[in-house]
């Protein structure tokens, strides 16, 4: 069922007469709810007496919000009063006013899917996600997390994707020319929203529809959007600053390109780079969830069971998706362009199991796209991924060569099941002579014969696209192999008569080890300082081999 939507332009702290005109409004159209795109608020740098009081006037709710709406952040800084109301609030600002934050994902209660990223880009903001949620800057780390969203019906920035006026006729007179950003054109061409929204100081822009090529992914059909930049409230020229449509979540994408419309004139930066090497491409898996992807192309016959699987949560509740605002980001030492890497919550290991490090090491390889496998992705997402996942399995392993020559292996393992929401490797260290008496080996194979499971395989099932069943995947690396970056690859396929233990892995690694008091993760617990402290060491430790940082 389509939705009334209202969006609305910088209000710039003129809210008392926007609010009240969306009253009138309102009324006549009976509106889901409004999106305010741009400032809501004055710079409070040059906020005026009344300013500020209006802000009181309406974080006491004395200033009417006529129906649910939710401001972006745009680019001025957001008022302390206000920043103490959200902090206290769970993000309300009064009645019906509800901040969207810096970077993020939701989804209404009509069923409408928005993304928001707030702020101008900061480039000095190098290592990771911004982490604060009001000042209005982001960083690119911040738009590559949103790419795991995968898609949206709306999506909102402060500043315009690179290219978005390529390939238009519409004529766009301003006397300042908004900010582009090439991440902001991946984003877009990432999820390809219905309706892109930004503003654009005292002028309005509307640029012609554009589509995106058909695919298996989009089912044959033509996604479409429409980036519509508004002008500021009140402004001179009296140019848009108001924009109501409707808008269906349901509805299908069109069988071709709707009249006047274009070829999509965003390009993905990353596409533009040569593309990963795929000699070194065949050793970890990672978990991911994505409820809107479909199976890869791949050979008749071949579909992996499960590139179908609409998992239980969405890429904003995934506790292993960058773009649910409540993970532990303070979890996060390295994000790549495709996945990225975290330490782990109720790690296996403790900072003092293996001296010569000083931090657990037990680590996880996260794509960024929500599939529950990653053989259920599409081709170019699924090689990019994998190989960028073996790079950092690759790195790690050399970390552990120059701190402690070949004293320590490594084991690193996946969990490939269509039921579950987001696929990912684990990576442990293990002592190197553990390795080389075959004692790893005989430990999972042993575990697995005690339930009564399905015999390892010694192949390698790489990304797994082949595989037309669930599986567990195990490679086994001696440092004494590390210049060619050689594992022992072991698979156990299994199907729903099997009751998998999903920790298994950990549980063998636990026996082996003589911690078979923290197989379970949640008797492993730390403080935030604790856990700050282990993601510190290692991040110093692995400064040197991170590619991301390069």
């Amino acid at each position: 069922m389509a939705s009334k939507i209202v969006v609305i332009g910088d209000v710039n702290g003129q809210f008392p007469a926007v609010f009240h005109k969306l009253a009138a409004l309102h009324e006549k159209n009976n509106f889901a709810f409004a999106l305010i795109a741009g400032n809501l608020f004055a710079d409070p740098s040059y906020a005026t007496e009344e300013d500020e009081s209006n802000v009181q006037s309406l974080i006491q709710g004395k200033i009417m919000v006529p129906f649910t709406t939710y401001f972006a952040l745009g680019s001025n800084p957001v008022p302390q009063a206000v920043i103490d109301k959200l902090e206290s609030s769970d993000g309300e600002v009064c009645e019906h006013l509800f901040f969207l934050g810096k970077r993020t994902t939701m989804k209404t209660s009509e069923g409408i899917r928005i993304v928001a990223l707030g702020g101008c880009l900061d480039p000095n903001i190098i290592v990771g996600a911004s982490k604060d949620k009001y000042p209005p800057f982001y960083s690119e780390s911040d738009a590559k997390i949103l790419r795991g969203a995968t898609t949206a019906d709306i999506l909102v920035t402060n500043e315009w994707p690179s290219g978005i006026r390529n390939r238009s006729k519409v004529e766009f007179n301003a006397q300042s020319q908004p900010s582009t950003q090439d991440c902001l054109a991946d984003l877009c061409a990432t999820l390809k929203p219905k309706y892109y929204f930004s503003t654009s100081g005292s002028s309005f822009y509307e640029r012609e529809p554009f589509f995106y090529p058909p695919s298996e992914e989009t089912d044959g059909l033509y996604p479409i959007t429409r980036f519509i930049s508004l002008a500021c409230y009140g402004n001179p020229n009296k140019q848009k600053w108001i924009y109501a449509f409707s808008l269906d979540p349901t509805a299908s994408n069109p069988i071709s390109p709707p009249p006047g419309s274009t070829a999509s004139p965003l390009t993905r930066s990353d596409k533009k780079r040569a593309p990963p090497d795929q000699r070194d491409s065949s050793g970890l898996v990672y978990e991911d969830d994505s409820s809107n992807r479909r199976g890869g192309r791949g050979r008749p016959g071949k579909r992996r069971r499960g590139g179908e699987h609409r998992g239980p949560l969405s890429a904003s509740e995934c506790f292993f998706c960058l773009a649910n605002e409540n993970i532990a980001t303070h979890l996060v030492t390295s994000i790549g362009d495709n996945s990225y890497l975290t330490t782990a919550k109720g790690p296996l290991t403790t900072s003092t199991t293996y001296p010569r490090l000083g931090f657990p090491c037990h680590l996880l390889i996260i794509p960024f796209t929500h599939q529950s496998t990653l053989g259920s992705m599409e081709e170019e997402d699924r090689h990019a991924t994998y190989a960028e996942m073996q790079k950092y399995r690759a790195a790690m392993n050399r970390m552990l060569v120059s701190i402690a020559d070949e004293e320590y292996a490594s084991v690193t393992w996946e969990v490939s099941k269509a039921s579950l929401p987001h696929t990912h490797w684990q990576f442990l260290p293990v002592p190197a002579d553990l390795v080389r008496k075959g004692l790893v080996e005989a430990a999972f194979k042993a575990l697995a014969e005690n339930f009564h499971w399905p015999a390892f395989q010694k192949e390698d099932v790489g990304d797994g696209f082949e595989e037309t069943g669930d599986f567990f995947h195990v490679m086994i690396w001696d440092p004494k192999d590390h210049k060619q970056d050689e594992y022992t690859s072991l698979v156990m396929r299994f199907d729903e008569r099997i009751k998998f233990h999903n920790q298994f892995g950990r549980e063998v690694l636990a026996k082996l080890l003589r911690l078979d008091q923290r197989i379970d993760w949640h008797d492993c617990g730390q403080t935030q300082h604790e856990e700050e402290r282990d993601v510190e060491a290692f991040k110093k430790a692995f400064k040197e081999f991170d590619f991301a940082t390069d």
